[in-house]
């Protein structure tokens, strides 16, 4: 393993926790690290498919268990809104019950509710077992993100990211594809069952495979020695429970015209803030936001938000699209997806070798100028675009979120102590699916309120003394006619149409604003990689620097 650099690093504040012992520098796992890396992926891609899977099976569940659409949408929700509220405290639970330990409870807790939920008898114990799916899944990926990290030297951790990367992007491209073909030949049930072999599995490797390494126990009798932050847990559940449940559920409620979104959106800003300063003046925190004044790890953190925001926001941008104005099913609109998804991950190995070749600044630079140029080129989105075109603008975007998502995460963990793996792998993936609940959230609020503003615009134009609009009634009218419709109902379908007509229009201008608007958004994050430090010489992460 890397050697811990000490020179010229400030002492840490008596409330932090001292250097890892010299004698544990040279820790190496007893396996291959890459058969590590793939154990522990497998778990992680599981519970990532998860979260998308189950999107295109909300009709069949919901006419399988008496429940209407709305009441349905709480198999989404409640695994939302419990995913996470754990991902904060994993980091936290991680280290107090050690990191094998939580990781194999995580993985049984996911895969037991995964048999519940699909022998669950009504909608209320479907819903209670997402509940505990999410609580299991959510600590999967910051296990993960943080083995890997450790198992790892700085040399060789980005192509490892670059293992973990293909699994969390391929997992959501996939998931509504592989949903749509499971429900239409098997039942939505299965959805749920194909959980269990490979959750069992991860169980049987993990336990063989994957060990702590020891500063690991020597942090966690630090943690148990001290009073346990119950103010801070309690601040971090209420709070992310309900900004996930305002994100969620915001638009479909009207936003600020619900009283409940209203009420629990100021809560859960109030939560959030005490939850900061809390942490902030706290001898034992359960998640360091101290970490946040190192300039790699706050902008890592910002970029990480950003990331999610983009890459669930397009995720759900091509389907819905294709789907809702275009008439694809869910399995089609799912294969747009899937070229893009396989290019990512050919790309991702690529990248994860030119990290330690390349100042990882230029590659996020890179990357994000690709995804700002690939959103513009989609402005070309129209009603007319075939298949092949909208393959292809999955296709150019994915090149560019390769760039961003493994220097990122190698470059977080630059001078952070190593004892604070699982704090850095919590906060960051807090952050992406923050950002991707956000990023969704305001993607289907702005779609419809931009969709309203255009059809206004376009209605305005739609009278009697627009001569394009007349002759295109009078076309449509004859054309009713001429199929045996009266006169009076020819003309009321011809205008039902042209109605249809606007709707569609206007939603496609709504998509077009949107996509320009995040083109300009991340091209603008490119100066913000100065922010970034590169370690001199490449150096490996450092010792404490807090």
């Amino acid at each position: 393993m890397a050697e811990v650099t000490t020179a010229e690093a400030p002492s840490p504040p008596p409330s932090e926790a001292p250097a890892p012992a010299p004698a544990y520098a040279n820790w190496k796992p007893k396996f291959n690290p890459w058969i590590v890396a793939l154990t522990v992926t497998m778990a992680t891609f599981m519970e990532v498919l998860d979260t998308s899977i189950a999107n295109v099976a909300l009709p069949h569940i919901a006419g399988g268990l008496a429940a209407t659409p709305d009441e349905a949408t709480w198999v989404l929700t409640s695994y939302l809104v419990s995913n996470a509220v754990i991902l904060p405290l994993s980091g936290w639970l991680s280290t107090i019950m050690g990191r094998k330990r939580f990781y194999m409870t995580c993985v049984a807790i996911f895969t037991a509710s995964s048999f519940l939920c699909g022998l669950a008898p009504s909608l209320g114990a479907l819903v209670l077992f997402r509940i505990l799916q999410g609580l299991g899944g959510g600590g999967l990926a910051t296990s993960e993100q943080a083995i890997l990290a450790d198992t790892f030297s700085l040399e060789k951790r980005g192509m490892a990211f670059a293992v973990y990367g293909m699994a969390i992007v391929l997992a959501p491209a996939i998931g509504p594809t592989m949903g749509g073909w499971i429900t239409d030949n098997f039942s939505w049930r299965w959805i749920f069952y194909i959980n269990v072999p490979v959750g069992l599995l991860s169980l049987y490797l993990t336990n063989k495979i994957v060990e702590d390494p020891p500063y690991i126990e020597e942090e966690r009798r630090r943690v148990l020695r001290n009073p346990i932050d119950y103010r801070g847990i309690a601040l971090v559940f209420f709070g992310i429970g309900c900004l996930q449940y305002v994100l969620d559920k915001g638009q479909e409620d009207d936003w600020f015209a619900s009283r409940l979104i209203t009420t629990l959106l100021v809560t859960g800003v109030v939560c959030l803030v005490l939850f900061v300063w809390n942490e902030w003046k706290h001898d034992n925190p359960v998640v360091d936001v101290r970490m946040l004044r190192h300039r790699n790890f706050a902008t890592a953190a910002f970029f990480m938000f950003v990331l999610g925001a983009v890459l669930y926001g397009t995720t759900v941008l091509i389907p819905q699209f294709l789907e809702g104005l275009m008439g694809y099913t869910a399995e089609n609109a799912g294969k747009a997806l899937s070229l893009g998804a396989f290019l990512l991950m050919f790309m991702m190995p690529v990248v994860g070798r030119l990290v330690t070749k390349v100042d990882p600044r230029f590659l996020i630079a890179g990357g994000f100028t690709s995804v700002s140029l690939a959103l513009l080129h989609m402005t070309i989105l129209n009603l007319g675009i075939d298949f092949h075109t909208a393959v292809m603008m999955r296709v150019y975007q994915t090149v560019g979120m390769a760039f961003i998502f493994i220097p990122i995460s190698t470059m977080a963990y630059i001078g952070i102590p190593r004892h604070k793996s699982n704090q850095v792998a919590g906060i960051n993936n807090l952050m992406r699916n923050l950002g991707g609940s956000v990023g969704i959230s305001m993607l289907s609020t702005f779609l419809i309120r931009l969709g309203q503003k255009h059809r206004v615009t376009l209605v305005a134009h739609a009278t009697n003394g627009d001569p394009a609009f007349t002759q295109r009634v009078a076309g449509l009218t004859q054309a009713f006619t001429s199929q045996g419709f009266a006169p009076n109902q020819a003309r009321s379908q011809a205008l039902a149409v042209l109605d249809r007509t606007i709707d569609v229009q206007s939603a496609t201008l709504a998509y077009v604003d949107i996509i320009s608007v995040m083109a300009v958004a991340t091209l603008c994050l490119v100066p913000f990689v100065v922010l970034m430090r590169r370690p001199k010489g490449g150096a490996p992460q450092s010792a404490p620097a807090h």
